[in-house]
């Protein structure tokens, strides 16, 4: 008797489908694995075929790795968790010591809930300027949240430590062919690995596949806008990991203008002769020449590898240089302008090291980390497809016009700016000519609802006393504002600027004092109340009905 499943898994039945003799047998074609889901697909719905279909074919992965091949399953064999659309059947809830299993977060722990609310009203009534922050979709919550956070799954797909990973290779190997996709690679040229819990893990993992201990590696340096993890240090400490394991020597902006100095990059990359060079960062207003950095590596001999965390879904939007054109690895998080749930991603280029893939692979598991994370994956996938879409360009697109609204009304008031504007999602303000330091600016936007960071400007001499602050529009665009809205949020900080610099003139210079004085200020108080009048009035993604946010108690 030949079955058709047109159904999925159920979990949760209760009882045999149904007396079936013989037992029939249901197959699984190898194609299932090989072919990307239909975009009908729902996260972690599956393609179904008949138990008539072929289970012999020799059809290859599309990225090599070895995969799960088709299988015949006794039907009696299936768990009673199975069900057709036909039967569908409940289990009761236990009453015994599992039943908390079952609670909601409500019920379980109400403390922890409450704790969710007022961070759902501060993001809502606020403004989130922090350029490493964005505000994910209610898709991407609902598979980062989901049920796949109980399986492990060490290794690669169709190579675990652990059984019952037959969907979750599905899953990786559909993310990994969204990822490709998303940023319009050829798979036969470049390989993905998804599994990172961060991008800092993606960066060591990345260091750890290409180099050796001690090996010489040249990042932009921090007070440049570069990243801790390309190398930082001081004079007095290692700071980063990449620091303690290899050499580092960093190249700077040109203090004048602000824009990186590629011909003093050459001049030291000759004299320091790295093994890798390093692109990217994580306060750079500016796009990155590619182009000439290739040069550098190339001359050097010495891999060249790309951050792209803060720019990638601009990169992915093509509205952005492209790094893959030039560069032999690629590093991404997941959860800034690409807008999905906190991981990483690395890229890398197979055509021209054949061994990349299976030391890139091996860095992650077992050298860096253990089994990844099948919900965050989950996440990632879904952000990717959506990454993918039209809209996402459009959005995209709006970013940039947005930090450029910003940047334009800043300009125009007097305030110094690193390179005097921006061409990607951020603005670093360079407030030492006002005599600001970037914690002040910080902490004042703290009490108006205004979230964004301190951050070390070009020259600054102390990394614990930054004179600048950085601004990102991500997550202002992803609340549907425009450049419009833009400008009344450049007047918002310049009244921060304006207040702090009247608390100063009382309070004196120490942080101490003037938060003192801060926290009784009417003038704060004030903006507080426009700045939250002015959120409120837009949505916020993953909340669609914002009516049942509420305010917290003690607000």
């Amino acid at each position: 008797m030949a079955l058709t499943v047109t159904d999925f898994v159920v979990v949760n039945a209760a009882k045999e489908l149904i007396d079936r003799s013989p037992s029939p047998t249901l197959r699984i074609s190898s194609s299932f694995y090989d072919s990307p889901l239909p975009s009908s697909s729902k996260p972690f719905q599956s393609r179904y075929c008949t138990a008539s279909d072929s289970a012999n074919s020799s059809k290859s992965s599309w990225n090599s790795t070895p995969i799960i091949r088709a299988r015949s399953i006794p039907f009696t064999t299936i768990p009673r968790t199975f069900a057709t659309s036909a039967t569908k059947m409940s289990v009761a809830v236990p009453t015994d010591f599992n039943k908390v299993l079952y609670q909601s977060l409500t019920e379980a722990d109400p403390e922890v809930q409450q704790i969710i609310e007022n961070e759902t009203y501060r993001q809502f009534s606020g403004l989130e300027l922090i350029a490493s922050e964005n505000l994910t979709s209610l898709a991407t919550m609902e598979a980062n949240g989901s049920i796949l956070t109980n399986k492990y799954s060490e290794g690669l797909p169709g190579a675990r430590y652990y059984g019952g990973n037959e969907y979750i290779d599905q899953l990786e190997i559909l993310c990994q062919q969204r990822a490709l996709k998303t940023f319009n690679l050829d798979p036969k040229v470049w390989g993905v690995n998804v599994q990172p819990y961060s991008g800092s893990t993606a960066n060591f993992a990345t260091f750890t596949a290409l180099l050796q201990p001690q090996d010489r590696i040249m990042g932009l340096g921090l007070p440049s806008g570069g990243h801790l993890t390309h190398g930082y240090y001081t004079a007095k400490k290692k700071i980063s990991a990449s620091s303690i394991y290899f050499q580092s020597f960093p190249y700077n902006v040109d203090p004048a203008t602000g824009y990186i100095n590629y011909d003093e990059l050459k001049k030291n990359a000759d004299l320091f002769k790295p093994r890798m060079v390093i692109c990217g960062g994580s306060a750079y207003p500016r796009d990155w020449d590619y182009a000439k950095l290739a040069e550098v590596a190339k001359t050097q001999s010495a891999y060249l590898m790309s951050d792209i965390a803060h720019i990638s879904g601009l990169v992915a939007a093509q509205v952005q240089n492209n790094p893959f054109e030039y560069c032999d690895i690629v590093t991404t998080t997941t959860h800034k302008t690409l807008r999905g749930p906190r991981a990483g991603l690395i890229f890398f280029r197979k055509d021209r090291d054949p061994e990349i893939e299976g030391r890139v692979n091996a860095a992650v598991f077992p050298a860096c980390q253990g089994g990844p994370h099948n919900n965050t994956i989950a996440g990632i996938a879904v952000a990717l497809k959506q990454a993918a879409e039209p809209a996402f360009k459009e959005y995209a697109t709006q970013v940039i016009k947005n930090s450029q609204a910003i940047a334009k009304v800043l300009s125009a008031k007097g305030y110094k700016l690193q390179t005097d504007g921006s061409e990607n999602h951020l603005i670093l303000w360079d407030l030492r000519p006002l005599s600001l330091t970037g914690s002040k600016v910080e902490n004042i936007c703290d009490l108006a609802h205004i979230t964004l960071n301190k951050n070390a400007v070009s020259g600054d001499t102390s990394a614990l006393v930054p004179g600048g602050v950085r601004i990102g529009t991500g997550a202002l665009t992803s609340r549907s504002m425009n450049e419009k809205d833009m400008e009344k949020v450049a007047e918002f900080l310049d009244r921060v600027v304006q207040i702090s610099l009247e608390i100063q003139k009382t309070s004196g210079k120490k942080l101490v004092d003037f938060m003192k004085a801060a926290r009784e200020s009417d003038a704060v108080k004030q903006l507080n109340q426009d700045v939250e009048a002015f959120a409120t009035s837009f949505p916020l993604p993953g909340v669609p009905d914002t009516s049942v946010i509420k305010r917290p108690a003690s607000h």
